[in-house]
C-alpha cells in the first residue's frame, strides 16, 4: 500500500540535488540575507535527527507533540520531523500565556512538549502537573535542548507508513462558548490541498518565496511552507513582517504570501513601488478580509493586482481567485478544484447565484472534526458532508464567492481569529463587572480591533479601563486582549432581551479613524 504520509509526498518532490536552496535566513533589520541557508538535504538530515530523537523519547504514531516556539528554521524540520515520525503537530501561538497553553495541553495530552528556553520553567511545572514526562526546549536562534540532544542521532530514519485519514496535525481554534476546538487535520487533508494550490498557483523550482508570516497558523505553516516543498522552491525566511525590510528583500523574491495588514503597512512605506516589485509574479492575501481600497491602492502603486483567496483553520484554502484571469476585488474567488462550494439558508436549503446565505464547502481539504468533541463536529456537518463554515457570502453567476459577513461574531484582528465569548468570559469575571459585550470595530492596521463595552455595578464605578486591559494580557494572548473598552449604563436589547451587538459596532464605529 502506497505510504499517504505527507512528509514521504514532499519527499518525492525534492530537487534532484540534495545542494538546491530550501532557506536563506534573514536577519534582523537586514536586507541582505546574509544568514545561514539550509538545503534540501539539510531538510533530510535534520528532521531526521528529530524524528530520531522523538522516537527515542517513546513518540508513536498517533502522539501529540505540543510545540510553542519562536519562529525559526528548526520549528519548521520539527514539523517535518514530527510526520516522519507519525506523531500529530499541535503548534500553539506565542502569544498563548500560561493558562491559555495549560487548556490545550490538558485536552491534547501530547506525549512530548517544546517550547522557548524562557517558559521552560513554567510550561515544565503545567506539564508535570498534568503527567507529561518530555518538555524540550528550542529558541529563535535553534539552540535548545532539542537541537542539542539531536545533534549525535542518526539522521537516517525513514518515514512512518501513514494513511489518507491518519492524523498529521491538530491546530486549536477559538470557541463560541469560550472553549477552544482542535480541528483535526489528516495527511490527506494537508497533501490535497498543498497539491492544489502548488498547481493552481503555479509553483515551480524557479520561485522563491518571500516568508513572513507566524508559522503556528494554516497560512505560514501549511499554505506557505508545503507549496515551497511540494515545488522543490526556496525561500527568504524572515523572523516576522517588517515593510522596510520587506522592500529591501522583494528584488530577491518571486512570491509573496501575506495577511491584509502587511499589504497597507507596505503602502505606507515611501520607498516601496513597481521598481521593487519588478521581479514578482505574484501577491496573494488571505487569512482576513482585503479589502477594495487597498486592492485598487496596491494595483495604482505597483500595477500589480493581488491575489485574495479564501480558507479556514478548518479546511485550509476553499476558493482563490485566479492565477491567470480575472482577480476580481471584494471577491475570493470560485471554489478550488475538487472543492464544492454552496450557499444555504437558515433551513439548509440550497440558494441560487446572487443570494446571499451560509457559505458551505465540501472536499479532501475539510478536516475530520473536533478533538474529542464529536457532538460538536456533528452539529458543524451536513447529512451530505458538507461543513458550515459560519462565513455569509453570496457566489456570482461566475461561480466566484463573495464574503459578505460572519454568521458569528468572530473578530479576525490582525489575521488572527478571536471569538467575543472567551473575552467576555473573562472581564465577566472581574469584580466589579456586571455584564460585558465584546465587538471587533474597523482599524486601520488590524483589520478589526477587540473592544469591550461594559457595565459596572454601583459599588465598582472606579474600575477603569487601563485595569480591564491589563487583567485580560494575564490570561489573554495580546491580540484577544481589548485595545479600548467603554463603559456604559446599560447593553442594548431587543425585545427578546438578546445583546444588540450591531448597535455598538454603529455606535463606535470611529473609535479608531484617524483623526484629522
Amino acid at each position: 500500500m502506497m505510504n499517504a504520509n505527507l512528509y514521504e509526498i514532499i519527499r518525492a518532490a525534492n530537487p534532484t540535488s540534495p545542494d538546491a536552496d530550501f532557506m536563506k535566513v534573514c536577519g534582523e533589520g537586514s536586507a541582505t540575507g546574509a544568514a545561514p541557508t539550509y538545503s534540501y538535504g539539510d531538510i533530510e538530515a535534520v528532521s531526521g535527527r528529530y524524528a530520531r530523537l522523538l522516537a527515542d523519547l517513546g513518540v508513536v504514531k498517533g502522539d501529540r507533540i505540543a510545540v510553542q516556539v519562536e519562529k525559526s528554521p528548526q520549528a519548521i524540520l520539527l514539523y517535518l520531523a514530527a510526520m516522519r515520525v507519525g506523531a500529530v503537530f499541535l503548534p500553539l501561538n506565542t502569544a498563548y500565556t500560561d493558562p491559555e497553553v495549560a487548556y490545550f495541553l490538558a485536552d491534547a495530552e501530547p506525549k512530548v512538549v517544546v517550547c522557548d528556553p524562557t517558559r521552560a520553567e513554567s510550561l515544565g511545572r503545567l506539564a508535570a502537573n498534568l503527567g507529561i514526562a518530555e518538555l524540550l526546549t528550542l529558541d529563535a536562534q535553534g539552540g535548545g535542548s532539542l537541537s542539542d540532544a539531536a545533534e549525535s542521532k542518526d539522521p537516517d530514519f525513514g518515514c512512518v507508513a501513514a494513511s489518507a485519514d491518519d492524523l498529521a496535525a491538530i491546530l486549536y481554534t477559538s470557541g463560541t462558548t469560550g472553549r477552544s476546538k482542535g480541528a483535526m487535520l489528516s495527511h490527506e487533508n494537508l497533501a490535497s490541498n498543498a497539491i492544489t494550490l502548488q498547481k493552481l498557483w503555479g509553483f515551480s523550482s524557479d520561485d522563491v518565496l518571500l516568508h513572513a508570516l507566524p508559522i503556528f497558523h494554516t497560512h505560514g505553516l501549511f499554505v506557505a511552507t508545503n507549496c515551497v516543498l511540494l515545488s522543490g522552491a526556496s525561500m527568504l525566511f524572515l523572523h516576522r513582517f517588517d515593510a522596510r525590510q520587506v522592500i529591501g528583500l522583494l528584488p530577491r523574491a518571486t512570491v509573496m504570501m501575506g495577511v491584509p495588514t502587511f499589504y497597507t503597512r507596505l503602502l505606507a512605506e515611501p520607498a516601496f513601488g513597481a521598481e521593487c516589485c519588478a521581479t514578482m509574479r505574484l501577491f496573494i492575501s488571505g487569512s482576513a478580509p482585503l479589502l477594495e481600497e487597498t486592492f485598487a491602492a496596491f494595483e495604482a502603486r505597483t500595477g500589480q493586482r493581488i491575489l485574495e483567496r479564501y480558507g479556514m483553520t478548518e479546511t485550509g484554502m476553499n476558493t482563490s481567485n485566479p492565477l491567470v484571469g480575472d482577480r476580481l476585488p471584494g471577491t475570493v474567488g470560485p471554489g478550488l478544484p475538487g472543492v464544492e462550494v454552496r450557499i444555504t439558508d437558515a433551513d439548509g436549503r440550497i440558494l441560487p447565484d446572487g443570494e446571499i446565505g451560509t457559505l458551505e464547502v465540501k472536499g479532501p481539504n475539510v478536516f475530520r472534526g473536533y478533538w474529542r468533541q464529536p457532538q460538536k463536529t456533528a452539529g458543524e456537518f451536513r447529512a451530505d458532508g458538507f461543513f458550515i463554515t459560519g462565513d455569509l457570502a453570496r457566489i456570482d453567476e461566475n461561480g466566484y464567492v463573495q464574503i459578505v459577513g460572519r454568521g458569528t461574531d468572530l473578530i479576525i484582528c490582525g489575521g488572527f481569529n478571536v471569538y467575543p465569548k472567551e473575552v467576555e468570559l473573562l472581564v465577566d469575571g472581574l469584580e466589579g463587572v456586571t455584564e460585558t459585550a465584546v465587538v471587533g470595530l474597523p482599524h486601520p492596521d488590524f483589520g478589526e480591533a477587540v473592544v469591550a463595552v461594559v457595565v459596572r455595578d454601583a459599588d465598582h464605578t472606579d474600575l477603569s479601563s487601563e485595569a480591564v486591559i491589563e487583567a485580560a494580557k494575564l490570561d489573554l494572548a495580546n491580540f484577544k486582549v481589548p485595545k479600548r473598552v467603554y463603559f456604559v449604563d446599560s447593553l442594548p436589547r431587543n425585545a427578546m432581551g438578546k445583546v444588540q451587538k450591531s448597535e455598538l459596532r454603529e455606535r463606535y464605529k470611529s473609535a479608531f479613524a484617524p483623526t484629522i
